[in-house]
C-alpha cells in the first residue's frame, strides 16, 4: 500500500489521466485517423495509383537514399564525439558541446539559407564548384548537408549522457590487459552503449525522413530531381490533390508509428539490461 503522503485524491488522479488521454487522442490518435481517412476517401485504388506515380516513387527513392547516406555518418560522429567527450578532457570540449547543440537552436529554415549562400550560384564557394561540375543546391549534395545539419546531434546527444554514466573503468582494466584501442572499443564500448546508439540511430533516421525546412529551402522543388516526400506531399496539397497528398503522407504516418514501436522495443530492452 502507498504511503498516504504520495497519493492523491481519486478526482485529481481520474483528472490527470483524463487530461492525458485526452492530449493522446487529440495529438496522437486523431491526426492518425485522419490522415488514413483522407488517403482512402477515394479508395484503395486511388490510394495505390498515387503511391505508384513515377513522382511519388522517385520523392521515396530520394528520401530514402538521403536517409542511407546521413544516418551512417551520423552515427559515426555522434560515437566519436560522444566518446571524445566523455571520455576526454581537452581544450574546447565546452565548445564543442555547445555546437552540437547548434541544430536544436538555429531554424532549418535558416540553415538552408546559409548552405544556399555558400554553395549557390552567387555564394561564397558556389562558382568555384560549378567551374569543376559539381552542383550542390538544388541537387543530392545539398540536401544530404541540410539533412546532415539538422540531424546530427542526435545521435551524439543520446550517447554523450550515457558514456559519463558508464565511466572508464572496463576500458582501462581491457588496456592493462593488454587490449589494443579498437579491440577496446569493439568489445567493451561498443557492446555497452548498443541500445543508445541504435535509439540514436532509429531519431536520426526518422529526422532525416521527415526534414521540410532545411530540404525546402536547398531543393529548387524539382519534380521528380530534388523533391522528397514531404516536399511532394506539399506540391500535391497545394494542387488540390488531397487524396493523393494524403495517401503519400500517409506513408510518413507509418514510418512515425514504426519508430515509435521501435523506440518502445529499444526502450524496454535497454531498461532490461538485455544483452
Amino acid at each position: 500500500m502507498r504511503p498516504r503522503h504520495l497519493s492523491e485524491p481519486r478526482a485529481v488522479r481520474w483528472v490527470l489521466t483524463g487530461t492525458a488521454l485526452a492530449f493522446l487522442v487529440l495529438f496522437l490518435f486523431l491526426p492518425l485517423v485522419v490522415v488514413f481517412t483522407e488517403a482512402l476517401q477515394k479508395g484503395l485504388g486511388v490510394y495505390i495509383a498515387a503511391i505508384r506515380e513515377p513522382v511519388a516513387l522517385a520523392a521515396i527513392r530520394l528520401t530514402l537514399l538521403v536517409t542511407v547516406l546521413v544516418v551512417p555518418l551520423n552515427a559515426t560522429f555522434g560515437v566519436a564525439a560522444a566518446w571524445a567527450i566523455a571520455k576526454f578532457e581537452f581544450r574546447g570540449k565546452n565548445l564543442l558541446t555547445t555546437f552540437i547543440d547548434l541544430p536544436f537552436s538555429v531554424s532549418p529554415v535558416i540553415s538552408g539559407m546559409v548552405f544556399v549562400l555558400l554553395f549557390g550560384a552567387q555564394g561564397l564557394a558556389g562558382p568555384w564548384l560549378l567551374a569543376r561540375g559539381v552542383k550542390v543546391i538544388f541537387a543530392l549534395p545539398g540536401i544530404v548537408l541540410a539533412t546532415l545539419f539538422v540531424t546530427f546531434p542526435l545521435v551524439a546527444r543520446e550517447l554523450i549522457p550515457l558514456m559519463r554514466s558508464q565511466g572508464n573503468d572496463e576500458e582501462a582494466a581491457a588496456l592493462t590487459l593488454g587490449a589494443g584501442g579498437w579491440q577496446t572499443f569493439f568489445r567493451i564500448s561498443l557492446p555497452k552503449i548498443k541500445w543508445g546508439l541504435l535509439y540514436g540511430v532509429v531519431l536520426c533516421a526518422a529526422r532525416a525522413t521527415g526534414e521540410f525546412g532545411a530540404v525546402s529551402v536547398v531543393s529548387g522543388h524539382i519534380r521528380g530531381v530534388t523533391n522528397t516526400i514531404p516536399l511532394h506531399v506539399e506540391i500535391l496539397y497545394n494542387e488540390y490533390q488531397f487524396a493523393a497528398a494524403f495517401a503519400v503522407a500517409s506513408l510518413l504516418t507509418l514510418l512515425a508509428v514504426l519508430t515509435l514501436v521501435v523506440k518502445g522495443i529499444i526502450e524496454w530492452r535497454a531498461g532490461s539490461g538485455s544483452v
